[in-house]
């Protein structure tokens, strides 16, 4: 036996052994209660020691009891067939849909207030064991996330050719105006004569857009404020410090003093449900990504 260098692991049907060995009387039984004859226990028994570089059992002894190495390492071998067995019971269970987690990306309000809450819904109702968290970042890191494998699924603006998508809500800029002002009795904006308005600007999900939209028509805003929060574009807009841009899923239906107008050109996008390929998705995110395609 070679107690010293490089050993491989040891197996589990080796560990197995050594727990069956402190039950039985002897070595033969042992093997016996796992089906395996006196010579292929023997030769278990020995790689299991040449593995671990110790002797584990008193073969001159009656009963073949466990040397000082071998009591040290058995409630080892305990833990091991312990997390064996929870393992086993937490993949039932994810499987199953009782219990798990799920971790969703969403790139911004559109995605987080208006495309997931109907999914959200029906699936807790279905699983409601299982606990789903939502992190909303800008949609860049949320792709991101998304690729390395942080997170198995993502709300993200289409088109997103490097992932697979299903389609779930369809989102358009509108004019975002305080009530009173001369473009709030249009039925529709020109985009250009909002340009010529104090600018509020969004760091939000919508950013991106917007900015592709003026940099087609070659429009340069009055910007006078840059907020993140929705909910300040909207009191400053109220308090007429400026006007706006802002996705129309993104916006509470109705606000005291504030009007929402269609813009031409008109700019649409798609949200959609993100990941990287259904068919490698976890039980729980798969149950989810199912549950996205019956409410499509």
């Amino acid at each position: 036996m070679n107690l010293g260098g490089k050993h491989d692991y040891p197996t589990l049907k080796q560990l197995e052994l050594l727990l069956a060995l402190v039950q039985s009387d002897g070595i033969s039984s042992a093997g016996a209660k796992l089906g395996l004859s006196p010579s292929a226990t023997s030769h278990a028994l020995r790689a299991l020691e040449s593995a671990l570089g110790a002797q584990l059992i008193d073969r001159s002894a009656p009963g073949a009891p466990l040397t000082y190495a071998g009591e040290r390492i058995l409630p080892l071998a305990k833990e091991v067939f312990a997390s064996m067995q929870l393992m086993k019971s937490i993949a039932r269970s994810d499987a199953d849909l009782k219990t798990g987690q799920l971790y969703i990306g969403s790139f911004g309000a559109s995605g987080t207030l208006r495309a997931l809450p109907p999914i959200l819904k029906s699936f807790r109702q279905k699983h409601p064991g299982v606990d789903v968290h939502i992190i909303e970042k800008p949609e860049e890191q949320t792709s991101l996330d998304l690729m390395e494998h942080r997170i198995e699924l993502a709300v993200v603006p289409l088109p997103k050719l490097e992932l697979e998508t299903q389609t779930l809500a369809m989102d358009e800029l509108v004019a975002v105006l305080p009530d009173g002002h001369p473009l709030a009795l249009q039925d529709v904006v020109q985009l250009s004569e909002l340009m010529e308005y104090p600018f509020l600007l969004t760091r939000a999900g919508s950013k991106p857009l917007i900015y592709r939209l003026l940099l087609k028509h070659d429009l340069k805003p009055r910007i006078a404020h840059e907020l993140h929060q929705i909910t300040s574009i909207l009191q400053y807009v109220a308090d007429g410090h400026g006007v706006s841009i802002l996705a129309r899923l993104a916006l509470p239906d109705a606000i005291p003093g504030i009007v929402y107008k269609p813009l031409t050109p008109t700019t649409q996008r798609y949200i959609a449900l993100a990941c990287q390929n259904s068919n490698r998705l976890s039980p729980v995110a798969r149950a989810f990504w199912n549950e996205a395609a019956r409410g499509n």
